[in-house]
């Protein structure tokens, strides 16, 4: 999740201001960085896929499990350590997780990825399209309600997640009931809002001239966004065709 990762770069760049125009971070630094990691994300998927389609079942498992668990590591130190060096890291790991968790939704339900896949790029671009347009704005008020509302729907994940270890689950908000749907519903439309305080920190950044390394955290971030959106999306679908 984005926002507490834009927030906490956009306090330390303030400090590291330069002003050489050689040094400074741009929009299409951004998306290529962005578009490199993405590139690593889809080969590392598509490596995952590929091996539990020749039936490597336990490798392709051992992939994903790895995946998840390295990239959440990952993901912390790079938002309190800032290496930028491992964010190429990063991508891949979530790649290997998302290869894997897609395929086993696939097998499931035929054409769900594709589905997730196209949910996921209208999410960004309708995002883009409303924040360039000024119809949503990004201030004060907004980055703490979303912020507040993330931070709550990471609070019920993790006790949802510990919950399962002493044999308790959360099925109203897994299930494909009513309530199970509507609180997917709404937990993507919180996610595409993260979308809007990564669009914000990137353009500021490139007005406020931080320094060029903070293109990596501006691609960082829509990343990240981008991941859960899509997990998101297809837990959603799942439940829907399970009713």
């Amino acid at each position: 999740m984005s926002n507490p990762i834009m927030k906490l770069e956009e306090r330390r760049a303030e400090q590291e201001r330069v002003v050489n125009a050689d040094e400074i971070m741009t929009v299409n630094g951004t998306l290529q960085l962005t578009a490199f990691m993405g590139v690593l994300l889809v080969l590392a998927a598509g490596l995952v896929w590929s091996k539990f389609a020749a039936g490597y079942t336990d490798l392709a498992m051992m992939l994903t499990s790895a995946g998840f668990i390295v990239g959440f590591v990952l993901a912390l130190i790079i938002s309190f350590a800032r290496i930028t060096v491992l964010i190429p890291v990063y991508a891949a790991c979530e790649g290997l997780a998302l290869g894997g968790l897609s395929a086993i939704f696939e097998n499931s339900y035929p054409g769900i990825v594709a589905q997730a896949s196209l949910g996921t790029l209208m999410a960004l671009f309708s995002m883009l399209i409303l924040y360039r347009s000024g119809v949503i704005t990004c201030t004060d008020k907004f980055r703490s309600v979303v912020f507040i509302t993330t931070a709550s729907i990471a609070g019920i994940y993790l006790v949802s997640l510990i919950g399962r270890f002493f044999n308790y689950s959360m099925p109203v908000i897994h299930s494909s009931s009513g309530f199970g749907l509507a609180f997917s519903v709404f937990v993507i439309v919180i996610a595409s809002l993260n979308l809007i305080i990564d669009f914000d920190f990137i353009e500021k950044g490139v007005q406020r001239m931080y320094p060029k390394k903070y293109e990596w955290f501006g691609a960082f971030g829509l990343l990240v966004t981008l991941v859960w959106l899509y997990v998101e999306i297809l837990n959603f679908l799942a439940k829907a065709r399970n009713r």
